[in-house]
């Protein structure tokens, strides 16, 4: 395969962007200790973030991190709660659930909570798995070992209690090898389970039960992350309010979705912004300059 070729072929001057390939232990920790680069920014997990920061400490360098989450998608009692739902449970599928903003805790009125079931289990029942060269909705996760990681969660998760509403472990029917997930949905989760509190990265949705707006909000804000969040209902204006109480850097109402606005974590879904004016911030420093202006100019 031939190389691409470089930045400065696309009128980019040379030496302004590097690429060093490596793991973390070659490249990552001599970049984030060395007192000649000013910055850090990382995005991935927040076990590696905090080694990032430590690294970066002793030069007392800027660091950026875009790292872990567990986001709540809050799901109001309206007319629109059915579509709502299987909505959640799609866009949990996308990329094979390793996305680290996706809506993995669907809090629903528990009052609702069969109906979200059987939502739920007809959505997961249309997602199909397979090549993602071909007609699929769901490739593959990344490697071996975060296949297993999603594997033992999910076990963790029937283990605990929960209810599994759709797939499970092992592979989709009809295939075989590769790191295929089956997509999976878990209902009547409380918060304190493994799979309501931990990062799964894969393509599993949670169900949780509230018993009013109020309850909702303070289940969606107990976590250790705070990446993004979700509301979804057809009152505008009660969303919102929602909205303005997750305990998150950004949050999505209606699945709204723009580039220009900032998005970055609370708690330890990290620290710093990206997109938008406010994602050039990080990489600029601010600069007072007193004294500058003529007495003369200054003075007329």
């Amino acid at each position: 395969m031939r190389a691409p070729p470089p930045l400065d072929a696309a009128g980019v001057p040379a030496g302004v962007f590097n690429l060093v390939q490596g793991d973390g232990p070659c490249v990552g920790v001599p970049l984030a200790s060395h007192a000649d680069v000013d910055m850090i920014s990382f995005t991935g997990s927040t076990r590696a973030g905090i080694d990032i920061a430590r690294n970066a400490a002793p030069t007392v360098k800027r660091v950026t991190q875009e790292l872990g989450g567990k986001s709540p998608n809050i799901v109001l009692d309206d007319e629109a709660f059915a579509e709502n739902v299987a909505k959640g449970v799609t866009a949990m599928m996308g990329n094979s659930g390793q996305t680290c903003s996706a809506p993995s805790r669907m809090l629903v009125p528990a009052a609702r909570m069969d109906e979200a079931i059987a939502v739920a289990r007809q959505t997961a029942s249309g997602i199909t798995v397979g090549d993602p060269q071909g007609d699929f909705v769901m490739g593959p996760v990344v490697s071996g070992a975060q296949f297993e990681k999603i594997q033992a969660l999910i076990q963790k998760g029937i283990d605990e209690g929960a209810t599994l509403v759709a797939g499970g472990t092992g592979r989709p029917d009809g295939l075989e090898k590769g790191y295929y997930v089956k997509p999976t949905v878990f209902a009547r989760v409380t918060n304190d389970m493994t799979v309501a509190r931990e990062g799964i990265f894969g393509p599993v949705v949670t169900i949780l039960g509230y018993d009013s707006v109020d309850h909702a909000v303070e289940i969606a804000n107990d976590t250790e992350y705070g990446l993004a969040g979700y509301v979804a209902g057809a009152d505008l204006e009660k969303a919102r309010a929602v909205a303005r109480r997750i305990r998150a850097g950004w949050v999505a109402i209606n699945d709204a979705f723009d580039f220009g606005c900032p998005f970055g974590g609370y708690k330890k879904s990290g620290n710093g912004r990206e997109w938008g004016e406010f994602g050039f911030h990080e990489y600029l420093e601010t600069k007072g300059i007193l004294g500058y202006m003529p007495e003369a100019a200054s003075s007329g």
